[in-house]
């Protein structure tokens, strides 16, 4: 309860609260947009960095377990979202894979926020978890996108939409970070050291300001969705959680890397998933897969899921 209750006294998670509580009272507090490009910019490429250098200091022993059951996973949760929608929900098939792609891929930030999470605690996670953010934002989309492509309903171009995912600016500066941080090392790194790491949680604070505003947008969207897609944005994030717990934990991560991969896969994809969508799937309505991944599961993790995962961990690798 203790581990809970600190993560509301968070300035992140009270940055995003304010960011809420800003719109909801019609302020006109705004992020100018090239400052907010810029956040997304600095946050990623400081993920890379970091994860690039603490790679070079990793055996290939230690990364090969943790990366194969990610993929594993980004192949596993899109299929289970997609049953659980089209069978449970009796959603359309354009829909449940529209929504499904979006639970099979990852949000950089709650990533991040998990990160900021756990170390807060006084836990350092292993290094190479923003490697297995890279490795798991593609193939979830994929899969959710191939259901409708292979039954014709798709309408859309999936050779396109895989294009957008793979060179998406996500995806270029966490790759592109991590080749740099590998090659640097940990002495050359020292010279930008202190701008990517000891101005990240400041950058993370304005950026999850911002993110507040953008949820509070969707609140009046909740109405539409339903009851079904308001537990779905809640319970199977934490279904997903736990399945990535339990192979973590089997694969050999401490607590506060199991805690950051439950964090990673069970977030939804609001920035590469909604660009991939739009082209292969044209047709899916977007109040129903931007409202269950940014107006639901988005604050659900950041405020209450990563403190459950963590209680999950603990007592799972008890």
């Amino acid at each position: 309860m203790e581990s809970l209750l600190s993560n509301f006294a968070s300035p992140v998670v009270l940055a995003f609260a304010l960011g809420i509580a800003a719109k909801l009272l019609k302020s006109d507090l705004e992020i100018p947009k090239p400052l907010y490009q810029g956040l997304s910019i600095y946050l990623l490429l400081a993920i890379g960095l970091k994860g690039g250098v603490e790679l070079s200091k990793t055996s290939l022993d230690a990364f090969i377990g943790p990366a194969s059951i990610t993929l594993l996973l980004g192949v596993l949760t899109p299929l289970i979202a997609y049953l659980i929608l089209r069978y449970l929900g009796r959603m359309d098939m354009i829909n449940s894979s529209a929504i499904a792609a979006h639970y099979g891929s990852v949000s950089a930030v709650t990533f991040i926020a998990a990160i900021s999470y756990v170390e807060s605690l006084g836990y350092s996670p292993e290094g190479f978890m923003p490697t297995l953010v890279a490795l798991l934002e593609v193939p979830g989309i994929i899969v959710a996108l191939l259901i409708p492509q292979l039954s014709n309903g798709g309408n859309g171009s999936f050779k396109k939409a895989l294009h957008e995912v793979v060179t998406g600016s996500s995806i270029i500066l966490l790759l592109g970070g991590l080749v740099i941080g590998f090659v640097a090392g940990p002495v050359k790194f020292e010279s930008v050291e202190p701008f990517f790491v000891s101005g990240f949680q400041g950058a993370l604070v304005l950026f999850l300001l911002e993110l507040g505003m953008v949820t509070a947008r969707r609140l009046s969207d909740l109405k539409k969705v339903g009851v079904f897609l308001l537990g779905f944005g809640i319970l199977v994030p934490i279904l997903h959680g736990v399945l990535a717990i339990w192979l973590g934990l089997m694969v050999g991560l401490s607590v506060a890397g199991a805690t950051v991969l439950a964090a990673m896969v069970s977030s939804g994809s609001y920035i590469a998933a909604p660009a991939a969508v739009r082209i292969a799937l044209p047709k899916a309505n977007p109040s129903y897969y931007l409202t269950a991944s940014l107006g639901i599961t988005f604050p659900f993790n950041i405020t209450i899921g990563i403190p459950i995962y963590y209680l999950i961990a603990i007592w799972m690798g008890a």
